[in-house]
């Protein structure tokens, strides 16, 4: 006899990319940070060390389960030790995490959801896929291009102008009103909607 349908319990993780410390607080590169920070001040939750996950760990409840948020402190190019540990320590299969991250082929302002795929050049999502296969969801937060390939690096670690920054929060406003369709499990929908604005 068949067990009850088990219902897609949606977005179980959600993670950030970024740098610790103070010196990258501001940076491009740390758009995945801001995502968490924003999702965190929402539920009222409060990030804190944790040794085991390498990196600042808080949960959320939202719809009676407990939804994980992690921003790794290992630095970007290490990002998937700190994710697969906090996957595997709570039994999260990869396609039920979001890993929100910096898009340079996205304009400041526009916020995109896709799922799987390759890591486009980013650090922290080829580690990530490294370590975990390609399955998992990922919140495109774009911050614009500087022209030339040779100078990404500088310009992801440097600090968003005043304006680029308000872009991006309004485009993380953009996701926050699609979050609890995203972690119910609409996931499609959530994409529809967000992808619409």
């Amino acid at each position: 006899m068949a067990g009850p349908a088990v219902l897609n319990p949606g977005i179980e993780m959600l993670v950030g990319l970024g740098n610790p410390g103070d010196k990258y607080t501001e940076t491009r590169h740390n758009a995945g940070f801001w995502f968490l920070d924003e999702v965190a001040a929402r539920y009222g939750a409060s990030f804190r060390p944790d040794s085991k996950f390498q990196g600042e760990a808080a949960s959320i409840r939202f719809e009676g389960r407990d939804i994980r948020l992690l921003k790794p402190t290992t630095f970007m190019n290490h990002s998937g030790r700190s994710i697969s540990a906090m996957a595997r320590f709570y039994k999260i299969p990869v396609e039920h995490i979001l890993v929100a991250h910096d898009e340079l082929d996205l304009d400041p302002g526009v916020a995109r959801l896709k799922r799987a795929g390759g890591h486009g050049g980013h650090n922290g999502l080829r580690d990530t896929i490294a370590a975990m296969g390609k399955d998992f969801w990922r919140l495109r937060i774009g911050i614009g291009h500087p022209g030339h390939r040779d100078d990404v690096v500088g310009y992801v670690l440097k600090n968003a102008s005043k304006s680029e920054r308000q872009q991006i929060t309004n485009s993380l406003m953009d996701v926050d009103d699609v979050l609890d369709t995203l972690l119910s499990g609409q996931l499609e929908k959530a994409m529809m909607q967000l992808h619409s604005r």
